[in-house]
Order: structure tokens, then C-alpha cells, then sequence
């Protein structure tokens, strides 16, 4: 075997070899979801209801995750039965869209309002974010007017916002 194919049959199976192997991704092929524990979901719609009975008023609230699957929901013992589903869509509308729901104004206006499947663009909901990731969102119904939801839904999310912020 000569000298220079002693040099360059390595370097052709190392050629080789580096075609053959997976390129890698310059991107990751998975992502990683971040969720809230039930624990946390808990204590989201606990809060809510527990800042609407402050005033005096008896609401359901719901929390879902980041696709708007349903993680927690509360009845207060009075709150009309109507109040669950309203809180639920509410909740799906806000993590549909990240914004809350005094915010959806030009959502209402579109025709997306139309489909209605689900969707409730009207006031009483807030997105549940920390540390720049988005968990999902909490709706609150029963109050007569749904900016008192929307706060009572933003006292819920504020009982465990420090700590969603430390993770």
C-alpha cells in the first residue's frame, strides 16, 4: 500500500462515516410544556372565588392550560349553575388568545365571534403567565358585571404568581 493511501484511506472513511451519521438539527426536533400542578390550579380558582365572596359574591371559576383543557374547576355554593360553563369558555377564550378578556374588544367585533364554539370574548378572564412562559387561563363567572370576574380571576392568579415567577 502506498503512502498517500495510507493517508487518505482514513480520511475517506471518516468522510464517509460523517455523511452517514444524522445531521443535527439546528433546532430541537421536541419542546418542552410547562404546566401548573393541580395544586396550583387549585389555589388559582380557590383565590378567585374566595376574592369575589370579599364582595359579597358567589361565582364559579375555572382554570385551564395552555390548550384549554379544563385543570380545575369551582362552584361557590350560591353561584348560578350557568356560571360553570360561562367560567369555562371564558377561561378557554383567554388562553385561546393570551389576553384577558376586557382586552378582547376587536375579537368581539370579528367574525370570529361567530363561531362561537366555546368561545366567550367578553370580560372575567386572565391568561396565567410567568417568567415568560404561558400556563393556560382562569376565567371567572357569576358577578354582575365581568370586570369584577376579571379581578376576581386576577386575585386568583395573584395567590400564586410570586411563586410561578420563581420557576
Amino acid at each position: 500500500m502506498s503512502a498517500s493511501l495510507r493517508f487518505r484511506l482514513p480520511l475517506a472513511v471518516s468522510l464517509c462515516a460523517a455523511l452517514a451519521s444524522p445531521a443535527f438539527a439546528a433546532e430541537p426536533l421536541t419542546v418542552t410544556v410547562h404546566r401548573l400542578t393541580l395544586d396550583a390550579a387549585e389555589r388559582i380558582a380557590q383565590g378567585a372565588i374566595k376574592a369575589c365572596r370579599a364582595k359579597g359574591l358567589q361565582v364559579s371559576a375555572t382554570v385551564v392550560d395552555r390548550n384549554g383543557i379544563v385543570q380545575a374547576t369551582l362552584r361557590d355554593t350560591l353561584a348560578p349553575p350557568v356560571s360553570l360553563d360561562i367560567s369555562r369558555q371564558k377561561a378557554y377564550t383567554a388562553a385561546m388568545f393570551g389576553i384577558k378578556g376586557t382586552a378582547m374588544g376587536p375579537q368581539a367585533a370579528s367574525p370570529l365571534a361567530l363561531l362561537g364554539d366555546g368561545l366567550a370574548f367578553t370580560a372575567g378572564s386572565v391568561p396565567i403567565e410567568a417568567g415568560g412562559r404561558m400556563y393556560g387561563a382562569v376565567g371567572v363567572s357569576g358577578a354582575p358585571d365581568g370586570k369584577v370576574d376579571e379581578a376576581c380571576a386576577q386575585a386568583g392568579l395573584d395567590a400564586v404568581l410570586p411563586d410561578l415567577e420563581m420557576q
